[in-house]
């Protein structure tokens, strides 16, 4: 039932908190810090549930046809080191039978660092009829170029050399990135219309909970965060009706109080070779300070993909969603209830299963969403297939009685 539960849940997650002061009264915690973060979708109900000790999870409106916007929150008893120290552990294990391989890069990528990797026939001979605008793995003009140009197609190896072509470019690829930043990022031309990363990346970000978690930590803490740490990590992760090879950078920045009172976690898609054209994943540990302090733990994922446009968009996008809430919901509880309980007992193995729960949860999130998208379109193929077909048969009838 649980493995049922985790297969359902969502996004990539992202969370960002700020909390609570109140009107008047000494004995408050200010309100004012958590309404400028918290998106507008949550009302004065949602802000007492939450101080209440309740889960709450939202569907966040969105500019594009193409996103889907997912964030929640929840109250912690947790401090800031278990927080942190729990998501490190976490980041780079396959813990989940969802994850088939799972690896970081190191500051200078080299292929030993994708050692780990493998790349499946599929995309292999998807590889070898790609042609620019016309692609079923995603990459950039010059990547489908070299394949064409590099592998030798009809020698016996063909699927060795392209292989480690794929490789290769990958780490060029992030080796670009870590020296040149966003201008490195790739312009996708599997389609017809290409997709520039950066840009759908800016856009998610513009329209995020970012700016309002910086500016609260800035405010909520002596010192201003610094950038604690920067890891790209690659995964391959078992998804729809082909597996997705995802490269993201994961920037964890915090305060320098002891003990620590703000986390700002981000999640940054660099490359997926399906389905994704960018996703942002924001996760906030925050600390209100008072006469009784409150932590919360805010989780907000978005996501552009290909699939939710066309004449079943509405339907696809809508039962994403509903996945979406429920999704989250369980992420954030079994976080909350695995943070909680090794606040109690320090001592508890940070791999311990319960802990696993939680943060492969949070960690897998939005692939177990978004499968969904891959799923309703089948169902929707065949739902076409089969009523063309009866209109053929009907209309054969009709001339042939």
């Amino acid at each position: 039932m649980l493995r049922n539960r985790q297969k359902l849940s969502t996004l990539i997650v992202v969370l960002s908190l700020s909390f609570f002061s109140a009107n008047e009264g000494p004995a408050q915690v200010p309100i004012s810090p958590l309404t400028r973060i918290l998106p507008e979708t949550f009302d004065g109900s949602d802000l007492s549930s939450l101080r209440g000790g309740e889960t709450v999870v939202k569907i966040l409106p969105a500019d594009d046809k193409k996103d889907v916007a997912v964030c929640g929150a929840v109250r912690l008893e947790a401090p800031g080191e278990i927080f942190l120290e729990s998501f490190r552990a976490n980041m780079v294990l396959k813990n989940n039978s969802a994850i088939l391989e799972i690896g970081a890069f190191n500051q200078s990528p080299s292929l030993a660092d994708l050692q780990a990797l493998t790349i499946d026939d599929r995309d292999i001979e998807d590889l070898k009829a790609c042609v620019v605008g016309n692609c079923n793995v995603k990459l950039s003009a010059s990547m489908i170029s070299r394949f064409q140009k590099e592998v030798d197609w009809s020698a016996p190896d063909y699927r060795t050399q392209a292989g480690q072509l794929f490789k290769q470019m990958l780490v060029e690829y992030v080796r670009d990135y870590i020296g040149r930043g966003d201008t490195a990022l790739i312009n996708y031309a599997d389609k017809s219309q290409t997709v520039s990363v950066a840009e759908a990346y800016r856009e998610l970000m513009a329209a995020s909970s970012y700016d309002g978690l910086a500016k609260l930590q800035q405010s909520s803490a002596n010192s201003s965060p610094v950038l604690a740490e920067s890891v790209i990590v690659w995964s391959k992760i078992k998804f729809g009706l082909k597996p997705v090879i995802n490269i993201n950078q994961i920037s964890i920045y915090r305060n320098s109080q002891v003990p620590l009172s703000q986390v700002l976690i981000v999640s940054k898609q660099l490359y997926a070779n399906h389905y994704f054209q960018s996703s942002l994943g924001l996760t906030a540990y925050l600390t209100i300070p008072g006469q009784s302090s409150e932590t919360y733990f805010f989780y907000e994922n978005r996501s552009r993909l290909d699939g939710l446009s066309g004449p079943f968009g509405k339907i696809k996008r809508g039962v994403i969603e509903d996945r979406a809430l429920a999704s989250l919901t369980s992420i954030l509880n079994q976080s909350k209830l695995s943070l909680n309980v090794r606040a109690v007992n320090p001592s508890q193995n940070t791999n311990d299963p319960l802990n696993i729960q939680g943060m492969s949860g949070w960690k897998m999130g939005k692939w177990y969403l978004f499968g969904g998208i891959i799923w309703l379109a089948i169902v929707f193929l065949f739902t076409q297939l089969r009523t063309l077909a009866a209109r053929h048969f009907a209309i054969k009838r009709r001339l042939h009685p």
